[in-house]
């Protein structure tokens, strides 16, 4: 299990921009499998849509490219997983995506489980298949096409 703390050692993102919380499941090279906790608190609910708060699909899109960007970064070799500290994070860089779905509306309250798995690699390009749940119910589903950038 990878916590908050670690998360945000990885990713360049910030609250409240940063849309994991959690890492449940990592195999490097294949899959992983991540929650976001999705609360009241949440700074886009107030205008979104005022009265009947949906969390934006834009969002729950981006949580999971945030959640490729860790299993890409996991899945470096530990040597360079070392040398990537706090202050040279590397970058993942969103490149595209496809078949985007949703299905179901992401409310406060709700918990995203997000399971991404790698379809492609090659030198610093990355193919994901994601799929977003919550309570055992598909919400949304896209693949996701990203690229390692440099430490910076």
């Amino acid at each position: 299990m990878i916590e908050a703390r670690e998360i945000m050692n990885i990713l360049p993102h910030a609250y409240p921009f940063l849309l994991v919380d959690r890492i449940l499941e990592v195999e490097p090279g294949k899959r992983i499998v991540a929650v976001k906790n999705v609360t009241y608190n949440e700074p886009f609910f107030p205008g979104h849509f005022p009265g009947q708060p949906i969390m934006p699909g834009v969002l729950i899109v981006e949580a999971m490219a945030q959640t490729a960007g860790v299993l890409a970064f996991k899945s470096m070799p530990d040597e360079e997983q070392k040398n990537t500290g706090e202050n040279q994070k590397r970058a993942v860089y969103f490149l595209g995506i496809d078949n985007v779905r949703f299905r179901k509306p992401v409310i406060p309250g709700d918990q995203l489980r997000l399971e991404l798995e790698v379809t492609r690699q090659r030198q610093s390009i990355w193919g994901f298949k994601g799929k977003a749940w919550v309570d055992g119910k598909l919400v949304a589903e896209a693949e996701l096409l990203a690229m390692m950038g440099e430490e910076r």
